[in-house]
């Protein structure tokens, strides 16, 4: 007797000669598929008219077609480039992306966490620094059974579930080239303290100094919380030393935008009395002038690998696509910011 009634994903496997799940990564655009599969898996969609049901499958699954990005950032051009990389990655799926900021200094963090992703029923979630740092925060993705991937500045985690950048070892090859145009009073703008990418980024700093011996003393450090306010703060300081710095590197560009202002308030030129590099290269790094020389934080591609990492697990397999990458190199770009000092 002829089949009637809608095509169902197991037909679609057996005419395909497939597992139900590749059935499933070819819907969901998983990347761990070869192009032979991959066609012929479309071609006998089309060929039966087959739509997937989300409904159906959010059921089976126990869990909506919804990936989460859970910050606390400071930087809202950072979190906007990790939603970037995301949606990339949920291009042409049946995943969405579901957006929840949270206070790291709550006392109700953990709690407040644990009902978004129990109350949204969450595939997966995305968690961006400095709270992908918290080991107790990956325990309870995994205790509620929630797919997650940590994104930072160090290695935290397994492959499965984290993506992260060389941060120190960039920042290092930042102020080599600040050496190498013969600067020796650099001025350094920190991060906020708490945060790893932080504390990375002043170890590449002073690695850099040490390595080619050249003195650090305290008054050339200047606390930063990510934001231009706070660039501005600590400019005024560092420009006030008698002898100031020829150069000052700031944490990231928001930081180094501020540093820049305060040196044109202070008729200083750019780069001729004051060179200047940031760190992430976002846009603002392109539009100030000069142009920020900056160290370019691959945070799209990084969130993008982070999403692709969980949607291209299943039901059946929670090992996690470790295919794909885990670690992103930061580069330095060179742009109008940084000359050899005039003293």
């Amino acid at each position: 007797m002829e089949k009637t009634g809608q095509p169902t994903i197991n037909d679609v496997a057996r005419i395909a000669g497939v597992s139900k799940k590749t059935v499933s990564r070819v819907i969901n655009r998983s990347p761990l598929l070869n192009d032979d599969t991959r066609k012929r898996v479309e071609d006998v969609i089309g060929q039966l008219g087959y739509i997937p049901n989300p409904q159906a499958r959010a059921l089976a699954l126990r869990r909506n077609f919804l990936i989460g990005l859970v910050h606390d950032n400071p930087n809202a051009q950072m979190v906007l480039n990790a939603q970037q990389g995301i949606l990339e990655a949920l291009h042409g799926t049946e995943f969405e992306l579901v957006v929840r900021p949270v206070d790291r200094g709550s006392a109700t963090m953990l709690d407040d966490v644990r009902h978004f992703l129990e109350r949204q029923r969450l595939f997966g979630v995305v968690l961006l620094p400095p709270i992908s740092e918290n080991d107790t925060l990956a325990k309870l993705c995994t205790s509620i059974g929630c797919r997650y991937v940590r994104m930072g500045s160090a290695q935290l985690d397994d492959p499965a579930h984290m993506v992260t950048s060389n941060d120190s070892q960039a920042v290092t090859a930042a102020v080599n080239h600040l050496i190498e145009q013969g600067h020796r009073r650099i001025g350094f703008v920190a991060g906020p303290h708490g945060f790893r990418s932080a504390r990375e980024r002043r170890e590449g700093f002073e690695r850099a100094l040490s390595e080619a011996g050249i003195a650090f003393p305290r008054s050339l450090s200047a606390d930063g919380t990510y934001r231009f306010e706070s660039g501005i703060i600590a400019a005024e300081r560092l420009l006030d030393l008698m002898p100031r710095p020829t150069a000052i590197f700031a944490c990231n560009d928001e930081m180094a935008a501020g540093v820049i202002h305060v040196a044109r308030q202070r008729g200083l030129e750019v780069p001729r009395d004051l060179s200047v590099i940031g760190f992430d290269d976002t846009a603002i790094a392109s539009h100030i002038w000069p142009p920020l020389t900056t160290v370019r934080w691959p945070i799209a591609s990084m969130a993008r690998s982070a999403a692709l990492k969980i949607i291209s697990t299943t039901a059946d397999n929670d090992d996690g696509a470790v295919e794909e990458p885990s670690m992103f190199r930061s580069t330095l770009i060179r742009r109008a910011s940084v000359s050899s000092p005039t003293e």
